[in-house]
């Protein structure tokens, strides 16, 4: 079906496992925070994508609990950051007890709608 979307989760870093997972993908979601540990494993994840020649964008977790370093880095290679998902104590509390973030905390939700938006758009960029 035309509108059919397989997510793969791959563990972190830029291991032969990871590789493996997005290798044969048509879009690479790379997930971080706004650590100065989150920006370097960002940049070498960056690398190998690039490496790959995959399109990508970038998930920001956490934000407001780090700094401005990885927005930075973005912005200067010209990566787009499809989705930013607040530090917010409430999303962990869900998790804690088996609920889904967009279940427990439904104003989540248009976030996770317009990440689908934006990922059509990096792919469009790509054809």
């Amino acid at each position: 079906p035309k509108n059919t979307a397989a997510i793969l989760d791959a563990p972190p870093g830029t291991s032969c496992p990871v590789i493996a997972a997005i290798r044969d993908s048509n879009i690479v979601l790379l997930v971080t925070e706004p650590t100065p540990f989150g920006l370097h494993d960002l940049t070498l994840a960056v690398d190998m994508v690039r490496e790959l020649k995959l399109p990508f964008g970038i998930i920001v977790n956490r934000v407001g609990s780090g700094d401005d370093r990885v927005h930075d880095f973005c912005r200067k290679e010209n990566i787009p950051i499809l989705l930013e998902i607040p530090d917010d104590r409430r999303i962990a509390e869900a998790y804690s007890r088996g609920i889904l973030m967009v279940d427990a905390l439904p104003e989540y939700r248009k976030l996770f709608e317009k990440l689908l938006t934006n990922i059509d758009s990096v792919r469009a960029r790509e054809i």
